[in-house]
């Protein structure tokens, strides 16, 4: 669509707002009032603050609309954060068109509910005044901004009014009536549920102060059939659930988080997804023993390098991994492999009492890093698409399941994942596969492993995988404001003090200990570690028995067992000391902490197992790789010990020696464009104010009760380059395979995506960017909920077999089978200003979130209830296109 095209079509939006608006509100003012009055008044005065906002935003979203295509990555990807921006408050407008229209038609009806429509209207009114306040905000950003940056880069500034205004701005009305408008009509009432379901969780978290398998005693099922009769007074009233899942998103810790993303890993939802899902002939849980081995270097395959085992944080410990195989393939039911098996309380997905066909091994495999925001999560709650995954692809799939946050921050999850691939690579006889294709896939924080394994691979100079493909990836986790996190104010799943508060725990900023949710939490890690020790002492010993009763069945597992319990045993005992060492010290606990979890452990840094092992034959190439490994994988930030090496420590890296992939200066027409819509600070605003106004005078957004708590990202480690491999330097950027990028329009974390590839293009390494519209972030989680979150999977899956064929990522991809085609929906119809005659009945929607209605999303006009789509048209949008700007839809 033109540039022209843009601003004609967001003129006929605004024109339907006022129309709608005005008819309604002078129908209301001239009605006798009645009983209702009170209601007809909050009506009236609701359509008029939406005209007065949207007379404000009618400029601000054409001048958006002129420029916003200078950020793209490609001409042929319109997306970046800005476009999200318009297109949110574009489809808020629609909305409240569509409502305007339906109260015409029906307010004349006996069973017309005033006050249903006043709320339903002022929730909107709410929405437009916050959506109004962020487009204020992504002025500021392309006023302090580079041409062509989506991020701002500088500590301070915009950074922390970004952070300020989101602590204290009002978010509720996104979270009520308003929950998830700006999606596919399918996904939200599965929003929906989720927001009832983590109110009512937070509820019987605030009386435990725990989750659902520690509950003060309580029996596991029954806090959860006490979080579930307490769920309908939030199903009932959207307004309370809104102010509800606003406190909690911004006062409750990471521990909350981690216990409520988890509940999908219950038995009961892990057994009824198990149900649902695709039957694999393997699924198994290995728990591989952390010993060192060699692999050969692809320079000299002659000379070998030794892969250590993960010790940051926890020491030595086995690495858990989950192998996936619709078909059972040679090496897969293995002596070897089944003595690291172990049971997870069901029956087993292999039977070896029944005589099954094996297959050949395959040619290809995938390793698969979840999501989670890097602290909640196994491969367990991601199952369900990867048994699908393996059935389509007819790969054995292998999940690893990494050590989270907080307990085990950064660097230990990227060891764990980078030591699983090294050992995949060793011993692909025992996974069903020939050893000759490898493809890395994760989504969101399993993204980000990809690439930083990857960066990791290429550093030791081990065999890179031959592709990775990253959905809706995380590649800077510091505070940067960029447009589109700037949605994050109304995201339903990623909240920003939410997505801050998992980053910080990766990062190893250690939680306010005083609170009382933090000691409970802490007894909990003593009562999970003794229990790991009990299981490791008693899995080790009976490796041990059946060793010595059959002398043919390998012992490594419980060689390997025995030592992880010595170190369970000495964390059990460390905990307590450590709690009586805070008090003792506690007017400098929070500087301590922050000492000790700034870098990584002191075991990782003096294990004769940290760097790779240097053949003596070969000292002088490999070995000044050798001595800067340390630096380069595991940042220490300030003490890198017996470190002799020559190469430049990222320590030494300052955000100046890495900058972001920068366009060419714009000409003189795109400037004056640029300048026209980014806009200083107000006045009044003077740099070392103490409370500067961010908005134009006469104007102020809604204000929230309580302010959040955010805490500050104070750790320089979020700008490691295997932290944040946005800001990692060109050289270990050009170094990396080629990459897929499937990224979600509406996602806070899509200006990641985007400038990731930039920066890539900006190498010269293949590099494909695929944007998927109306879709949340975790989209891969939710596959089996609807037909679009299914067909935006089948992306991922055609990326990956795009890396199994061998085609080149600078190539247009084939059509694929297997998913309708999928077409962008920008244009707005031309019938936008008539009025629908097919109105559907407003019905009992006390929930507030349209009950079944099909509201229009954007360009697809004012459809009634009943009313579908046109084969072959869907809501979600997918682009793809290479770093040479060759391009093709996706679908057949």
């Amino acid at each position: 669509m033109s540039v022209d095209s843009e601003v004609m079509d967001t003129k006929a939006v605004f024109a339907a707002v006022y129309d709608v608006c005005e008819e309604n509100a002078a129908f209301f003012s001239s009605s006798p009032k009645g009983s209702a009055g009170g209601a007809v008044r909050r009506l009236v005065d609701a359509m008029r603050t939406i005209q007065e906002h949207a007379r404000n935003l009618e400029p601000v979203v054409s001048g958006f609309a002129a420029i916003y295509h200078h950020f793209d990555f490609d001409p042929h990807i319109p997306a970046n954060g800005y476009r999200s921006l318009v297109k949110v408050v574009r489809c808020c407008l629609l909305h409240i068109v569509h409502k305007g229209r339906y109260i015409s038609s029906s307010r004349r009806s006996i069973f017309f509910r005033v006050a249903h429509n006043a709320s339903e209207m002022e929730a909107y009114s709410n929405a437009l005044c916050q959506l109004r306040a962020l487009l204020y905000l992504a002025q500021r950003l392309l006023h302090d901004n580079s041409h062509g940056n989506l991020f701002f880069q500088e500590e301070n500034g915009l950074n922390q009014s970004f952070i300020r205004e989101y602590a204290s701005m009002h978010k509720g009305c996104f979270y009520g009536r308003c929950l998830g408008f700006q999606f596919t009509p399918s996904i939200r009432p599965h929003l929906q549920t989720m927001a009832i379901g983590l109110v009512s969780f937070s509820e019987n978290y605030r009386k435990h102060q725990s989750g659902l398998d520690e509950a003060g005693g309580t029996a596991p099922y029954g806090v959860a059939a006490s979080s579930l009769f307490t769920s309908g007074k939030y199903a009932i009233d959207p307004e309370l659930r809104g102010a509800e899942y606003e406190r909690i998103t911004q006062n409750l810790d990471v521990h909350f988080w981690k216990s409520f993303w988890n509940i999908t890993e219950t038995e009961i939802l892990a057994s009824l997804a198990s149900m649902t899902s695709v039957q694999v002939k393997v699924n198994r849980m290995l728990l591989v023993p952390g010993v060192a081995f060699d692999l050969p270097l692809v320079a000299d395959p002659k000379v070998s390098v030794t892969i250590a085992p993960p010790t940051a944080h926890i020491g030595p410990a086995p690495i858990q991994m989950r192998l996936i195989s619709y078909e059972l393939r040679e090496g897969q039911d293995s002596e070897e492999l089944l003595a690291m098996c172990r049971s997870e309380g069901g029956s087993m997905s292999l039977s070896l009492g029944l005589k099954t066909k094996r297959s050949p091994p395959s040619p290809w495999l995938l390793v698969h890093y979840h999501g989670g925001g890097f602290v909640a999560q196994t491969s367990k709650s991601h199952e369900p698409y990867l048994k699908s995954w393996s059935q389509d692809l007819n790969v054995p799939i292998l999940s690893v399941d990494y050590s989270l946050a907080p307990e085990a921050p950064f660097p230990r999850a990227l060891e764990e994942c980078f030591y699983a691939y090294c050992w995949a690579l060793k011993n692909s006889h025992l996974l069903g596969w020939t050893g000759e294709r490898v493809c890395l896939a994760g989504d969101s924080a399993g993204g980000n492993l990809c690439v930083t394994v990857s960066m990791r691979a290429a550093c030791h100079g081990v065999r890179l995988p031959d592709g990775l493909v990253a959905a809706y990836p995380a590649t800077l986790l510091t505070a940067y404001a960029s447009p589109s996190r700037l949605l994050t104010l109304m995201d339903p799943l990623l909240p920003f003090s939410v997505l801050s508060r998992c980053l910080n725990a990766y990062a190893g900023v250690e939680p306010n200990p005083e609170k009382q949710v933090e000691k409970v939490s802490t007894l909990s890690m003593v009562r999970r570690d003794t229990a790991l020790l009990l299981r490791d002492f008693r899995q080790g010993a009976s490796n041990w028995i059946q060793s010595l009763l059959d002398q043919h069945r390998p012992t490594a597992n419980a060689a390997s067992l025995l030592p992880a319990a010595c170190w369970r045993l000495w964390a059990l005992l460390r905990r307590p000391l450590t709690l009586v060492m805070s008090s003792l010290h506690s007017p400098s606990s929070a500087s301590s902490s922050d000492a000790v979890r700034k870098s990584v452990s002191e075991a990782t840094l003096s294990s004769p197992h940290s760097d790779p092992p240097v053949p003596p034959k070969e000292p002088s190439d490999f070995s000044a790789r050798k001595d800067s490994l340390k630096s380069r994988t595991c940042q220490d930030l300030g003490t890198h010990l017996n470190s002799t090496h020559t190469a430049p420590l990222l320590s030494e890296c300052t955000p100046e020696d890495v900058s972001f992939f920068l366009p060419p200066p714009p000409d003189a027409s795109t400037s004056s464009a640029l300048s026209s819509m980014a806009i200083p600070p107000p006045g009044g605003s003077e740099e070392g104010s103490e409370n500067p106004c961010e908005f134009p005078v006469g104007f102020e957004p809604l204000r929230s009760e309580q302010l959040a708590d955010i805490p500050p990202q104070d750790s320089p480690i979020v700008k490691n380059p295997y932290m944040s491999p946005l800001l990692a330097p060109d050289s270990m950027l050009q170094a990396l395979p080629p990459v897929h990028i499937v990224a979600c329009a509406l996602d806070p974390i899509l200006d990641d995506s985007v400038m990731f590839a930039k920066r890539l293009r900006s190498v010269e390494r293949p590099v494909t960017l695929c944007i998927v519209d109306d879709l949340p972030h975790g989209f891969l989680s939710l596959s089996q909920l609807s037909r679009e979150t299914r067909e935006a999977t089948n992306i991922c899956v055609e990326r990956i077999r795009e890396v199994f064929q061998g085609k080149d990522a600078t190539a247009p991809p084939l059509p694929t089978n297997g998913h309708r085609k999928l077409e962008r929906t920008n244009a707005v119809p031309a019938d936008l200003l008539q009025n629908d005659q097919d109105i559907a009945q407003d019905g009992a929607d006390h929930g507030g979130v349209f009950g079944g209605q099909t509201i229009p999303e954007e360009g697809a006009g004012l459809t009634g209830e009943g009313e579908k789509m046109a084969e072959g048209e869907g809501p979600a949008g997918l682009v793809a296109a290479s770093n040479l700007g060759d391009t093709k839809e996706i679908g057949a």
